[in-house]
């Protein structure tokens, strides 16, 4: 989009719609022939919009009345935002995996049906190994879209003023979807604004954006290590996973032996790429049921369950560095605040990955089903609330916003998503927004502790004598 037209398109809907609760609820995307019937379970491919579906409506709409401080007296002093980088092309790897079925279906498929005719003579593999994981025009419009939104959300911290006068700080991880996603954010500021006249720094920091990495143990005993995700591979040799690859067969009319898990997963990622990218209800969507597509998010979510979430203790741990920088911020907003001065951070903008947000979200207890999720439990784990398509779409953000409420009492508000979310254990009457000492208390061991040197060296046994 133009900036002109951006900059018109966004002052004009600012204008109509203000500060105000503006979005319908009476969208339903099952009703759009756009949407495919499978939109809602492609995990960490999916789109903001499936998790927020008002914004398919109108992608500024804001609800001011979710935030619900305990008393008019509470004003937000510091904000901190961890986002995902907006929606990207497929790395080269899933790409070589998409041109394998591609070839095979265009080749072997022997179906009668209009959507495989279509498939065969009109579509095109467009992917290319270059475009490995680069942000797409969606992309951008996700991080400048959210940046109007929560703008929006916390007029009094995103604002002009804030901005001009140095007060929001922007890192990010060094990945060029998470730079240009930085940089689309900052757009969608300035745009709003119409801010000519000035430019904003960044800064890229991957000690904290992708901590994994610099994190041995984790790279040595999860990363790098197959038997980590055993239980990822039994799922996908096992029989729901076989059912899913039949039932493709099936629909396409070639051998059963064709179609592999890695099949399986490539035109999976069809579907979701075809529609994240470009809106598209595309025809590799009807290789897959509703049944189906719940089987292809359990294998997402065993996977990012073992390899970034709740199955290896230092998966989370290696986000301890990223913790302890979030809490140092909030209490150096908290020192600055009760001393009189200006917070000198009013807000802090971090755009990673779905592999820094998870770590952080798992530390801190979010989505931990009393079970963990295994190769053979899927059937008991429909209900389970470690559902990545939920969590982590693209441009998924977590908000630690930091209220002054009077007479030195700070609450702290956790979001999701823009939705209001509860920390795992404060169940008192105000858990949406829990006072700050209290967030503090229930973290104390981690707070103490959770150092990530110590965490991320591996263990060497003492040499012999």
């Amino acid at each position: 989009m133009p900036d002109i037209v951006w900059k018109v398109t966004v002052l004009y809907f600012t204008t109509i719609l203000g500060f105000c609760c503006c979005f319908h609820t009476d969208v339903n995307p099952e009703d759009n022939p756009n949407i495919p019937a499978i939109a809602k379970y492609l995990a960490t491919k999916g789109r903001y919009e499936e998790v927020n579906p008002h914004l398919i409506d109108d992608i500024l709409a804001v609800n001011r009345s979710i935030l619900q401080p305990p008393s008019a007296q509470c004003r937000e002093i510091h904000l901190t935002a961890i986002i995902r980088h907006g929606t990207r092309y497929p790395t080269s790897k899933n790409v070589k995996k998409m041109q394998k079925l591609y070839e095979l279906v265009k080749s072997s498929a022997a179906a009668k049906q209009s959507w495989l005719r279509e498939i065969q003579t009109q579509w095109r593999m467009w992917y290319t190994e270059d475009m490995d994981g680069r942000l797409v025009q969606k992309g951008v419009d996700d991080h400048k879209h959210l940046a109007v939104r929560l703008s929006k959300l916390f007029p009094t911290m995103i604002s002009e003023e804030k901005l001009r006068g140095g007060f929001i700080k922007f890192i990010t991880s060094s990945k060029h979807r998470c730079v240009n996603s930085t940089l689309s954010f900052k757009a969608g500021l300035t745009g709003l604004w119409a801010i000519t006249d000035k430019e904003f720094d960044h800064a890229v920091n991957d000690a904290l954006m992708r901590f994994f990495d610099l994190c041995t143990r984790f790279v040595e005993e999860v990363d790098n290590n197959p038997s980590a995700l055993s239980e990822v591979d039994k799922f996908r040799q096992g029989p729901e996973m076989r059912r899913v690859q039949e039932k493709i067969a099936d629909r396409l009319r070639v051998p059963y032996n064709n179609i592999t898990d890695d099949m399986a997963e490539a035109a999976f990622y069809l579907c979701a790429y075809e529609f994240a990218i470009k809106t598209v209800n595309s025809p590799w969507c009807r290789l897959f049921d509703e049944v189906d597509a719940q089987v292809m998010e359990y294998a997402n979510d065993l996977k990012q369950f073992w390899k970034r979430g709740y199955g290896h203790d230092i998966n989370s741990k290696s986000s301890c560095i990223l913790f302890h920088d979030l809490f140092s911020r909030l209490d150096k907003a908290a020192d600055e605040n009760k001393s009189g001065q200006q917070v000198t951070e009013a807000v802090t903008v971090q755009v990673g990955h779905a592999e820094t947000l998870l770590p952080l979200l798992t530390l801190l207890g979010f989505f931990k089903d009393s079970d963990a999720l295994t190769s053979t439990n899927y059937a008991s784990q429909t209900q389970r609330s470690f559902r990545t398509s939920h969590m982590l779409p693209y441009a998924a953000n977590l908000l630690l916003v930091l209220y002054d409420c009077g007479g030195g009492e700070l609450r702290l508000q956790p979001l999701l998503n823009e939705k209001t979310v509860t920390f795992p254990g404060l169940t008192d009457q105000r858990a949406s927004m829990p006072l700050y000492e209290d967030v503090k208390k229930h973290y104390r061991e981690l707070l103490q502790g959770c150092d990530f040197e110590a965490e991320c060296q591996l263990f060497k046994p003492p040499a012999d004598v």
